[in-house]
């Protein structure tokens, strides 16, 4: 029964141990839970602060690029070069989107390239106030110059009224003349051919018996036109107004009044003032002509010269 003491002594020894190693192990992690906590602290302290900086320098950035527009608006009045600004306004975007990474940011960078950019705008105004200096002197010469050229208007003004009244003159006559030697057509019949190329006239026409139509247009005599080569042009609208055309047989567009339009047939021909007759065949390509009353225009230098019509049954 003797050992039963020194068992006991043990035991306590042990638990003793084993609580003096549980609240070492508690104070260690208590030590690495502050630990952490300080890091984050500073962690959180310096991307606050870095944020800080960031908001600060995209102000001053923002301020720089609205007086870097005023600058460039106000040389471009004056008349000055701004291509050097427009590639400083460029590289300033490129510097604010690079803000938007604050992980990257350099703040003795941003300051140092802030400090740039106002050091250009004391430079710009110190060129717009040149600029000013410089239109000053241009408008003094120009009042001065614009006071002689008014003088030298009134004098003009007479001689120009005059030079008006001539020309205004002259437009007219030249524009008789030009309407005296347009052509005229004295007459002008149309005939239909049938397949075995007999002509038939009279002007109303059986449509199966028309294979083609022969539009004959006798000019007058004009001792005003030049008796040159001339284009004679015809167009044939059906009775519901539609030009009769085939661009695969000859019909194109011409020019009257300013505005395109479209001829059925072209007639070269030299006038010689003798009262000639030109003639125009025209066959549709074995369609038949539409029933109803046809108009026939005749056009010649930018006039029409004459109408006819033909009617089919």
């Amino acid at each position: 029964m003797e050992p039963r003491p020194q068992s006991k002594n043990n035991s306590r020894s042990y638990l003793l141990a084993a609580l003096i190693i549980l609240a070492a192990l508690n104070v260690l992690l208590l030590y690495f839970y502050y630990q952490e906590r300080q890091d984050n602290k500073t962690k959180d302290a310096t991307i606050a602060a870095k944020t800080e900086e960031v908001l600060v320098a995209k102000t001053k950035l923002d301020s720089i690029s609205a007086q870097l527009d005023a600058k460039i608006a106000e040389i471009q009045r004056l008349g000055g070069s701004v291509d050097s600004l427009m590639k400083v306004k460029a590289q300033l975007e490129v510097d604010k989107r690079e803000l938007r990474n604050v992980s990257s940011f350099d703040s003795k960078k941003y300051n140092q390239k802030i400090r740039n950019y106002e050091a250009l705008l004391t430079q710009k105004d110190q060129e717009i106030a040149r600029l000013k200096e410089e239109n000053g002197i241009l408008t003094a010469r120009n009042d001065s110059l614009s006071q002689e050229n008014n003088t030298l208007k009134g004098e003009r003004q007479s001689l120009s009224d005059s030079v008006v009244a001539v020309t205004s003159k002259n437009q007219e006559l030249a524009e008789k003349v030009t309407i005296a030697a347009a052509l005229r057509a004295e007459s002008i019949t149309v005939d239909a051919i049938n397949k075995r190329g007999k002509e038939k006239d009279g002007g109303s026409y059986k449509a199966k018996k028309i294979d083609k139509i022969k539009v004959s247009v006798r000019l007058a005599p004009n001792g005003l036109a030049k008796q040159e080569e001339k284009e004679l042009y015809l167009r044939i609208l059906d009775a519901s107004g539609a030009v009769v055309s085939d661009m695969a047989t000859g019909s194109g567009e011409f020019t009257y009044n300013y505005q395109g339009m479209i001829y059925t047939a072209k007639q070269n021909f030299t006038f010689d003032n003798s009262r000639q007759q030109v003639d125009f065949v025209y066959g549709r390509g074995g369609q038949r002509f539409n029933e109803g009353k046809h108009t026939i225009e005749i056009y010649c230098e930018g006039f029409r010269i004459g109408e006819g019509e033909f009617t089919v049954k």
